[in-house]
């Protein structure tokens, strides 16, 4: 007796006489079960049908086996929490219509020395008793608690989404908590949320151990994955959203690190933000330019792994032309190209003011030391945009063109067209963004030119 599970407590066994209170409850489809306190006893009372002494034979319960949606997968937690309440000195009597069951230690049959753990029956004192009642002597209020604990139905922890394969649960504390069929089986101290499982796997069902604690991740991650993948509800979208965002933070929980769960996440997010763009690390830090277009025309950035926005443009090149895709930096730059208008003016179109400062076109040129090889053409534009709604865009340069584009805005004085012309150049003689380093050195270079010549 005192080798039976050495490293239980007393609430390890009390778990276990609510788990088969809670069976019970769902086989008989009975009502809720109560934990009670009465003249210092504890009762743990179902009402189902009745325990009986065969209940106590040391074989697995084919009944509990065969049904996933128990706690109980063995049925011998029972002995076993019996054992555990009398090594530790509490004393337990069961009632039921069939009788009242004590322990009592004695000479196993045909082996004097040795004392094992027998259950003594005596008569029942209502025969027509509905369920069974567990009192316990000796137990404290704190081991009840802590039983209690470990099972979902005696927490505040709120439901969030049920779904086919489980539950999605809000959690209370830095902590969350893997339950299957409502008892806790794990803790992970980086999950977004609390999950209960109710439809198991034979991956589960293999790990499940006779303690029902401590079950690895391997056994359950992937039915966890499945829970995500079917969840609905507006609130869990949102936070696996606000969570897919913090990727940058550092702070992002392991479930979005699951690429199917955060590209469903991805996914998602169309049905609740509509201008929203996901972009690598490297683009938000190299390419700021593109960055502050997208904020500037609605767009919100979030920062997400290189992983996943390859992972999105692969799907958004698989989906149907007629499909929403889901915008990339990719994405995003080319929809901005194919949005462009131009609405070109001549020069005899100007008015005598543009044309006096379009005139300048070449001396300004010549200060920085004449136009770009790549420059084929320098023109005007009423539009660069298709929609005006957006922030100005004063200036483009085409380079599949060799074009450069000046917004006729520009030319309502000199240091406008000047200082719009000299920035589109300075484009295509580098090949780079704004604020890259290529750009900034060729428009260092250019002031370097210009001050040169200033001083001739």
């Amino acid at each position: 007796m005192e080798k039976i599970l050495e490293n239980w407590e007393v609430y390890h066994a009390i778990r276990e006489i609510i788990a088969n209170a809670l069976d019970e409850q769902v086989i008989t489809d009975t009502q809720d079960i109560q934990i009670i306190k009465e003249n210092n006893e504890w009762h743990i009372i179902d009402y189902g049908r009745g325990i009986n002494y065969h209940h106590l034979t040391q074989n697995e319960n084919e009944e509990k086996l065969n049904n996933d949606k128990l706690i109980g997968r063995f049925g011998v937690g029972l002995k076993d929490a019996l054992a555990t309440l009398y090594r530790h000195n509490v004393n337990v009597s069961i009632t039921s219509k069939y009788g009242v069951i004590t322990l009592l230690e004695t000479s196993k049959t045909g082996f004097d020395d040795i004392i094992t753990l027998h259950a003594k029956i005596d008569e029942t004192p209502n025969k027509k008793m509905i369920g069974t009642d567990f009192a316990l002597i000796g137990c404290t209020d704190k081991d009840i608690e802590i039983a209690k604990s470990l099972f979902l139905k005696f927490t505040d922890s709120s439901i969030l989404e049920q779904t086919t394969y489980g539950q999605i649960i809000s959690k209370n504390s830095d902590i969350s908590y893997i339950y299957i069929n409502g008892v806790k089986v794990a803790e992970e101290s980086n999950f977004l949320f609390s999950y209960n499982i109710t439809s198991l796997t034979k991956q589960i069902k293999k790990a499940l151990n006779r303690e029902r604690t401590n079950v690895g991740r391997t056994a359950y991650s992937d039915r966890i994955k499945t829970i995500l993948l079917a969840c609905r509800e507006e609130c869990v979208i949102y936070k696996l959203i606000d969570d897919l965002q913090q990727y940058n933070s550092g702070l992002r929980h392991d479930e979005l690190a699951w690429n199917d769960v955060a590209m469903y996440a991805s996914k998602k997010v169309r049905d609740f933000k509509e201008n929203v763009v996901f972009v690598t690390s490297d683009t938000a830090i190299s390419r700021p330019s593109i960055i502050d277009e997208m904020k500037q025309k609605g767009f919100e950035p979030i920062v997400v792994p290189e992983n996943l926005v390859n992972k999105i443009d692969d799907y958004n090149q698989e989906t149907e032309e007629d499909s929403t895709p889901i915008l990339t930096t990719n994405k995003f730059i080319q929809d901005m190209a194919e949005k462009k208008k131009y609405t070109f003016v001549d020069e005899s179109g100007l008015n005598p003011n543009e044309k006096e400062i379009y005139s300048k076109k070449g001396n300004i040129l010549e200060l920085i030391g004449g136009k770009p090889n790549k420059v084929k053409n320098i023109k005007v534009s009423e539009t660069i945009y298709e929609s005006e709604i957006f922030s100005e865009t004063v200036g483009l340069w085409e380079p599949s063109e060799g074009l450069i584009i000046i917004k006729r805005g520009q030319l309502k004085d000199l240091k406008s067209f000047a200082g719009t012309l000299i920035h589109e150049c300075m484009h295509a003689k580098s090949g780079e963004d704004d604020v890259s380093r290529g750009f900034e050195s060729a428009l260092t270079d250019v002031i370097g030119v210009i001050v040169s010549k200033s001083f001739k």
